[in-house]
């Protein structure tokens, strides 16, 4: 499922909706595979559709997060992912057993 939240605004209601199991992770963290993901996939693959070589990443958090990084790159084929430098150790890993698992 997509939503219409600003990154200002999500502090304040979020870990209520969390806490309560509406949202099982933060949007802003963590990609909803099963409902942005299949946004994402379909993009991935009109767009190679078109040019088979086109290049397609994803930056910030969720280019971070080992969940995400593994969707990004077993699922939805995406060419490279980018992070904060700080996530960039934890985006590797993720990467690399990613890979093996594939």
């Amino acid at each position: 499922m997509t939503f219409g939240y600003s990154r200002d605004d999500v502090g304040t209601f979020v870990p209520a909706y969390m806490g309560k199991g509406i949202l099982l992770d933060d949007p802003f963290v963590t990609l909803d595979t099963e409902g942005v993901g299949q946004l994402i996939k379909m993009t991935v693959e009109n767009g190679r559709a078109v040019k088979p070589s086109l290049k397609i990443g994803v930056c910030g958090e969720h280019g971070g997060d080992p969940r995400s990084v593994k969707f990004f790159s077993n699922d939805a084929g995406l060419s490279y992912v980018s992070c904060s430098p700080f996530r960039v150790p934890i985006a590797r890993l993720a990467g690399a057993q990613a890979s093996v698992e594939k």
